[in-house]
């Protein structure tokens, strides 16, 4: 038998690894035995292969699918490995932040908590005529991440070929309600320069003062963005004012760059 091999046993106790593991492993491909008795099956390995060993113990630690592990064990190659454990923990975290603002907007449902809302800040502005692109749709929920990006890229081509371009962040008015048995309708709207050729439908959204408060990243997705809307509308309704119809998402930031916990977007609701 080659010295450099150790028994499966061995292997286990300084791979951090257990024999059953090491079974699980050697099944999916993901670390294969160096040699194996042809009369009794029993398992030997290399003391090279520990490194690879210790290396998918640690990944399993912070609970890495198997198919995960696998690709990153196949790149073989440390910068690569690094960058797709990178790229894998980004996701875990932002889908921890999304967890985390779902489950702040349900307790806030659920317990009827108006002083819930207190964490957004509500301020006041005033915003200019403009003159937008836009696009209607009638769509519920769970289309409407996917008609969004569809009628962004549209509007943004359009705008390319429109006197100076974009001169403002894209919104979304939101003229009826949209969940999974509503469906507004939706608008985009993409304010371009008033001089510019009409090669899109356009309108002029007219001047008007809002109440808004800005969110991260991960409290935009569905339903805890709810949250940021219920806040705005509660603070609107505690000024004596008349809730509009049409509230609307303000996204100021470049949505796919941004972290998790970046602020990306404002809820805003008209007041005149």
């Amino acid at each position: 038998m080659d010295e450099d091999l150790v028994t499966i046993g061995v292997f286990a106790r300084r791979s951090w690894l257990s024999p059953k593991a090491l079974r699980l492993y050697e099944r999916q491909g993901l670390l294969l035995p160096a040699a194996v008795d042809e009369h009794n099956g029993y398992r030997w390995y290399r003391e090279q292969q520990l490194e690879q060993a210790r290396l998918i113990a640690r990944l399993r630690r912070i609970d890495m699918p198997l198919a995960t592990i696998a690709t990153i064990v196949a790149a073989d190659d440390p910068p690569t490995q690094a960058a797709l454990i990178g790229d894998y923990w980004a996701a875990q975290e932002h889908a921890t932040a999304v967890r985390r603002a779902i489950v702040t907007h349900l307790r806030h449902r659920l317990l009827d908590n108006p002083e819930g809302y207190t964490m957004y800040d509500v301020k006041v502005r005033d915003v200019p005529e403009q003159t937008v692109l836009t696009e209607q749709r009638h769509v519920k929920v769970q289309d409407l991440p996917a008609w969004i990006d569809e009628a962004v890229g549209r509007l943004l081509k359009a705008a390319a070929g429109h006197g100076d371009g974009i001169v403002g962040p894209c919104f979304i008015i939101y003229h009826g309600e949209v969940n999974e048995d509503s469906d507004g309708p939706v608008e985009i709207c993409l304010p371009v320069d008033p001089t510019g050729p009409v090669e899109a439908a356009t309108r002029v959204e007219p001047a008007h003062r809002e109440a808004y408060t800005r969110i991260t990243k991960a409290q935009v997705g569905y339903p805890q963005i709810l949250s940021a809307f219920d806040a705005v509308g509660q603070w609107v309704s505690s000024q004596g004012l008349p809730v509009s119809p049409a509230p609307r998402e303000v996204y100021f930031a470049d949505f796919g760059a941004a972290a998790p916990s970046d602020e990306v977007c404002d809820v805003a609701f008209p007041l005149d």
